[in-house]
């Protein structure tokens, strides 16, 4: 139903608040001046009667909009047209960089001389170096040097990126949401986000307005409703019934969601949840990355840790979550968890949200925060909760399970107490074995990574699920199973190797997408990844019908409720493999010049390092001991497909007999055409 048909006020708003992003500069707080209230969305009439179960599955945090948060300055590319290539990070780049000098910053506490930030890492690198340097550290994880600071190697579009680890580039452009819908999703939640801190560590010509997290939010408001106001197949959805409505008319329904650190500034909070709800707002945070006026946030990232540190000037030493000792900025205990919970404003302000209906995103709570909202929703008949995106603690690898960040048990029980559902984080990197599923965890960081999550979250904690991916939210993605842009990497390069081999011997076989070789790389492949992880052999059929479950959550929420949804007592966390350690995996693999490698992992075309690591024995590099990759390549007629010997001086690694298109081929050498595509001669 379309609400919309001409310019009115809300147009006006388009023009001065052009005038203010235009005239802004810098990146400094201001003041918070009201914006000219565009008019408020209202709940359709005339709803007529819809089927009983919405088709299609959900993604729960989808960060569409986010080119223009933190004021426009990190993400490369808009929501709109299509990808275009960048600069590589070239200085003066204008996105995917940091300052080339922050340490000015931590000097704004008078105590900041006494943190050792040579103990933490991250720290140290993007606070005593900045520039393109820091910005690589930021992107730099097991598998992949990210696509920050410097990416020369992924400027342009269809080659390197987009791909699983793009942190910089544009995942959420209108035509890969498309895509989606078409393959399924019937369902997302569009999170408008933001963080100040973020912000103003950009260059300052990057940025488009002083940095302030709410109007970054209301500026991708404002998009939200323009894009449903020109859009045929996606509609903002007000209420269940208006969203069962617009998915029946063969549309997507879109649910508009805060994520803020600083939710409503100094403004009256009420004034303010008022004004965004009568926008289309449904969902809110109370709290994000850091604490802020409503509540206690969970710790995880150290960037964010010295984020709270600015904002306070305090470290805690009960608890070692930043570095040897000292906690940066959050109040924790000696479990490192941080002690604030909800504050008399945050309690208000979730009865206020229960009062309208919304739906209570529970995402980045404290566990104490988490304990107040449970109790206000036992008060209120067991309203329902609902976390966004979310990794199960009990099946993460240790460094990510000790994070206060990942969801455990209990809190999964509360979500079913309350009729709540879960959406799953589909990036999972290390993850233990779910014993009690069929799926082999055998290529870390891919969908039989993700799979061992979502079995367990299936078969032990038996709680509603839909995606929770996280797209545009400065994190890496779910991993590829083929090819060399990453595949199994989230453990070491070795057992990457080993892995990746693995499952081109023993399958399941290759979707024929972008998603085999890229992974996760935009909106558009989450039917692909959903498609892979029923290949793998996991059972997909909650995900599949996981808007319906959110519609009934959504329901529960609006309607009179008579007590608990679900006593909860059949949860079990039994089955989860014991963790092996990296370096006990990778002392069982060979060594040369003192670094691990499979043995006979790498095809024809496939990087190396050392001669070992090819099935044909050669590399055209000697050896890796100084960091240097080369390609395997062929020396004798078996290791051409047609057994024709390989050539000599210019034509060194390729098969003499080249294969005309349509040909099966491991490497674009062996065609006429020099192109290889999904094992054929294109």
């Amino acid at each position: 139903m379309r609400r919309r048909t001409g310019p009115g006020p809300w147009s006006c708003l388009c023009l001065s608040l052009a005038s203010f992003l235009a005239l802004s500069q810098g990146c400094n707080p201001v003041t918070e001046e009201e914006l000219e209230s565009p008019p408020s969305i209202e709940a359709p009439v005339g709803e007529v009667a819809q089927p009983l179960v919405a088709p299609g599955f959900a993604e729960l945090h989808h960060h569409m909009f986010a080119e223009e948060a933190f004021s426009g300055g990190w993400l490369h590319g808009s929501h709109t047209g299509t990808l275009a290539s960048c600069d590589g990070g070239m200085p003066e780049s204008d996105h995917a960089r940091v300052r080339m000098d922050l340490s000015d910053m931590l000097n704004l506490c008078p105590n900041s001389g006494s943190v050792d930030l040579g103990s933490v890492p991250l720290l140290s690198q993007f606070f005593g170096i900045g520039g393109a340097v820091a910005s690589e550290f930021i992107g730099k994880i097991e598998g992949t040097e990210g696509d920050t600071g410097l990416h020369l190697g992924r400027m342009n579009v269809n080659t390197q990126w987009p791909r699983w680890d793009t942190i910089a580039h544009q995942q959420a452009w209108e035509g890969g949401l498309q895509k989606a819908h078409q393959g399924g999703m019937s369902l997302v939640m569009i999170s408008l986000v933001s963080n100040e801190f973020l912000c103003k560590t950009l260059p300052y010509q990057n940025i488009k307005r002083p940095c302030n997290e709410m109007t970054d939010v209301d500026v991708q408001l404002q998009m939200a409703r323009d894009f449903d106001a020109r859009t045929s197949w996606a509609e903002i959805a007000l209420t269940p019934a208006h969203a069962r409505q617009i998915i029946a008319s063969g549309k997507l329904a879109m649910v508009l969601s805060i994520e803020s650190s600083k939710l409503f500034g100094t403004k009256d909070w009420r004034t303010e949840l008022n004004r965004v709800y009568s926008l289309g707002v449904r969902s809110l945070q109370p709290v994000h990355q850091l604490d802020n006026r409503f509540g206690g946030a969970a710790p995880h990232n150290a960037i964010f840790h010295a984020a709270q540190f600015l904002e306070n000037c305090h470290i805690d030493t009960d608890c070692g979550v930043t570095g040897n000792g000292f906690t940066l900025g959050f109040d924790v205990d000696a479990s490192c968890r941080n002690v604030k919970g909800l504050t008399a404003e945050g309690k208000a302000l979730v009865q206020e949200m229960m009062n309208k209906g919304m739906i209570v995103d529970i995402a980045h709570l404290s566990e104490r925060s988490i304990q107040d909202t449970f109790a206000l929703s036992q008060a209120k008949t067991y309203y329902p909760l609902f976390v966004s995106h979310g990794h199960f603690r009990e099946v993460m690898n240790p460094a990510l399970a000790a994070t206060e960040k990942t969801t455990p048990a209990w809190v999964v029980k509360y979500l079913r107490q309350t009729g709540g559902m879960f959406g799953l984080r589909t990036a999972h990197d290390e993850t233990r074995t779910y014993t009690k599923t069929a799926v082999a965890n055998t290529c870390q960081g891919s969908t039989r990574s993700l799979a061992q999550a979502y079995e367990f979250g299936r078969l032990g904690l038996k709680v509603p699920m839909g995606f929770g991916a996280d797209l545009n939210g400065f994190i890496q993605q779910t991993r590829p199973r083929f090819g060399n842009n990453g595949a199994c990497s989230a453990g070491f390069q070795a057992e990457a190797d080993a892995q990746m081999n693995q499952q081109r011997l023993t399958g399941p076989a290759r979707l024929g997408t972008d998603f085999d070789v890229y992974g996760l790389a935009h909106v558009g492949l989450l039917p692909d990844l959903l498609r892979d992880l029923k290949n793998v052999g996991a059972n997909t059929s909650g995900l599949e019908n996981s808007t319906e479950k959110f519609l009934q959550m959504w329901e529960r929420a609006n309607s009179t409720r008579t007590g608990m949804a679900d006593a909860a007592l059949d949860i079990d966390t039994s089955g989860v493999a014991a963790y092996v350690p990296k370096a006990t995996r990778e002392a069982q693999y060979p060594t040369i010049c003192g670094k691990a490698y499979a043995p006979n992992s790498k095809l024809i075309g496939d990087t190396c390092r050392f001669a070992q690591e090819c099935v044909s024995g050669a590399c055209t590099t000697s050896e890796g001991c100084s960091g240097s990759t080369g390609s395997c390549i062929c020396d004798a007629d078996s290791d051409c497909a047609t057994n024709q010997y390989c050539g000599t001086g210019l034509n060194l690694g390729s098969c003499r007999d080249k294969q005309p298109r349509g040909a099966l081929c491991t490497a674009g050498r062996e065609c006429l055409s020099g192109k290889c595509s999904w094992l054929t001669c294109t």
